[in-house]
């Protein structure tokens, strides 16, 4: 048996990847040939990935690790008996991994820093050689970022929202119709629906809805509803919400047709009229490498 250190290399499917590589997409082909804007920096995005992650297996490669590679953060995987769990490609594939990672810490790789977020990937291609050897190591700063339980209907349907849930009509342009419970309050709401998150994901969408940033050491969960419907000038008493870590949310569902989004827009949970739901602090933080609590700190 081998007694090199395991490491899950989880690798982000690039839009060139998807669909012209992988689907022959003859709307995408056809716009990139006239080079139309929408599609101006796939060439170049997917370039940058492709030289990310080759530097990355060389890496590991020569810290004579094993590697097992995902291809697509969509993919099921289980990272059992890993060293390190890394991801390469930007917040958005580090999120779709983190829901299969438990105890394992977390690295995460910015592979085209000028087209997408990496927020939480302390990675990149100038300083790949230096943090993935401290991450093998032990030396590598470590935190713990808080995730959130949701619970519908009395059954835990995740214990490993890192980011935040958007909890919603499943048509946009629907009202949201909900009863909102906390800390002994009562509301019953209309609204685009709400967001609701952890420190981790107050900088987000939370944020641009009008939240607060929390610092990433936080335990708090924080609920921002999205454009409160509020007739003849009332207000919400429950339109933004700081919540405890050993406090819940509970919503009541007054729609025949709700959804909750978690960590965007791939891992969603449908419900129906009357279905509850309850929002609380997990139990399972997430260890990710290389980052501070102090906001955009990054040990380099």
């Amino acid at each position: 048996m081998s007694s090199a250190p395991l490491v899950v290399l989880v690798a982000k499917r690039s839009q060139y990847q998807r669909h012209v590589r992988d689907r022959r997409d003859e709307r995408a082909i056809e716009l990139l040939a006239r080079h139309d804007p929408v599609v101006a920096r796939w060439r170049k995005a997917d370039k940058a990935h492709q030289q990310t992650l080759d530097q990355v297996q060389n890496e590991l490669a020569r810290l004579g690790t094993e590697i097992r590679l995902v291809t697509s953060p969509a993919e099921r995987f289980t990272p059992r008996g890993a060293a390190l769990v890394m991801t390469v490609g930007g917040d958005g594939t580090l999120l779709a991994a983190s829901h299969r990672v438990g105890e394992q810490p977390l690295l995460g790789v910015n592979s085209s820093p000028e087209h997408s977020v990496g927020y939480f990937c302390a990675a990149n291609s100038g300083n790949l050689r230096s943090l993935i050897a401290r991450a093998l190591d032990g030396t590598l700063q470590r935190l713990r970022l808080t995730r959130m339980n949701v619970i519908v209907n009395e059954r835990l349907r995740s214990a490993r929202v890192l980011n935040e849930v958007l909890y919603t009509h499943s048509i946009p342009a629907a009202v949201s119709r909900y009863i909102l419970e906390f800390d002994g309050q009562r509301e019953e709401q209309r609204s685009s629906g709400f967001w609701i998150g952890t420190a981790a994901g107050s900088t987000g969408a939370i944020r641009s809805a009008g939240g607060r940033v929390l610092s990433l050491a936080s335990h708090q969960l924080e609920l921002v509803v999205r454009e409160p419907y509020t007739p003849f000038g009332a207000t919400l008493a429950m339109r933004r919400l700081i919540v405890a870590a050993n406090a819940a949310v509970t919503v009541s569902t007054k729609m025949d047709r709700g959804v909750l989004f978690l960590d965007g827009p791939f891992r969603r949970i449908q419900l129906r009229l009357g279905d509850v739901v309850r929002f609380t602090v997990s139990d399972e933080s997430l260890t990710v490498l290389g980052l501070s609590a102090r906001r955009r700190k990054l040990v380099l």
